[in-house]
């Protein structure tokens, strides 16, 4: 989840308000606090306390693993003082950057520069920061810490963190042929928000092309529509979070942030209500993407539809010759994550 990525850094003068702070924050569901505090207030199972210092950020010691890790604060306001962030991350050393003018594009160099997951930090006090620091080449800084005066704030930033920060490249690719594959475990994702009909959500065997599955807002003569809900397919299809990771259908749980999308270029993320997982008939359709062919699993029915150059076509009437929409990603992937390897997907 996108709060994972998130430190709230208590920056209120009143100890009291601090704590309505971490009150709320708790409800939201964040579990990562700063605090110029020696001490954490009241750490709760599972969460990390930082000590913030001039310096960097030190774990404290108990709240995770007996040791605890320190990252280096680094104030960053011109081309020479990027250089030894640069460095540092190179190493793979975890830094965390202050940002003194100037910010995308020195993040993305940085971004660029990383060479371990997990090392790359970077602290505001503004909300309206975060899309940019969570998307920049489409990866974004691992961890942002974000100083917080006010429980008010902590509104601001979840809805700055339900924002897309996923750049989109939409192709149409030719569908080759639709196949019976047999019966499997199709997963529904009903969503906690209501859906238009052009809406729905990516879906794909390879991380390297993702179908677009549209919501049933549109209905069928036997159902009712349920604009809340997207039959996505097959377990083992990847899916696309709203941080840009992807993750099979079958992991998704409660309160997973996903990404909502039209091909028109409308997105938006919204949270997973609940997970249903039936056997029933599938179709594979195949569709030629470049000089590859991609697949999805998808149920045989009415009311599952993919999105094409003709419109949203049901599984039952797809055929072959249509355009279908889709969005192509980076294919290596480590636990969700973009990396860059040698792969190849079948």
């Amino acid at each position: 989840m996108t709060q994972d990525r998130i430190v709230i850094a208590l920056a209120a003068p009143e100890p009291e308000v601090n704590s309505a702070i971490v009150a709320r924050a708790r409800r939201r569901g964040f579990r990562r606090f700063a605090t110029i505090q020696s001490r954490p207030i009241s750490p709760e199972p599972k969460e990390i306390w930082y000590h913030s210092t001039p310096d960097g950020y030190q774990e404290v010691a108990g709240t995770t693993v007996p040791d605890a890790s320190f990252v280096r604060l680094y104030r960053v306001r011109d081309p020479a003082e990027l250089e030894p962030v640069t460095a540092a991350l190179g190493r793979g050393e975890a830094s965390a950057v202050r940002w003194g003018a100037e910010r995308v594009i020195p993040l993305e160099t940085l971004v660029a520069a990383r060479r371990v997951r997990g090392t790359l930090w970077v602290v505001t006090a503004e909300t309206a920061d975060i899309p940019a620091f969570l998307g920049a080449l489409e990866h974004g800084a691992d961890t942002i810490v974000v100083e917080v005066s006010t429980p008010e704030i902590l509104d601001e930033l979840e809805h700055r963190i339900e924002q897309p920060s996923v750049p989109l490249e939409w192709l149409k690719v030719p569908v080759r042929s639709v196949s019976p594959a047999g019966t499997g475990d199709r997963v529904i994702v009903d969503t906690t928000s209501l859906l238009r009909p052009e809406e729905g959500i990516l879906v794909g065997s390879a991380a390297a092309f993702l179908f677009h599955v549209a919501s049933e807002a549109v209905g069928s003569r036997y159902t009712r529509p349920r604009r809340f809900r997207v039959n996505a397919g097959a377990a083992h299809l990847y899916t696309l979070l709203a941080n840009g990771e992807t993750r099979y259908l079958s992991e998704l749980v409660p309160g997973d942030t996903i990404l909502v999308c039209s091909p028109s270029g409308t997105s938006r993320n919204v949270r997973v209500g609940r997970i249903k997982i039936e056997r029933r008939p599938l179709v594979l359709v195949e569709a030629e993407v470049g000089d590859r062919r991609c697949t999805v699993f998808l149920q045989e029915a009415e009311t599952v539809r993919l999105s094409t150059d003709s419109g949203r076509i049901a599984t039952t009437d797809l055929r072959p010759g249509v355009l279908a929409w889709g969005v192509p990603l980076s294919a290596g992937r480590h636990l969700g994550v973009a990396v860059e390897e040698t792969i190849e997907e079948r």
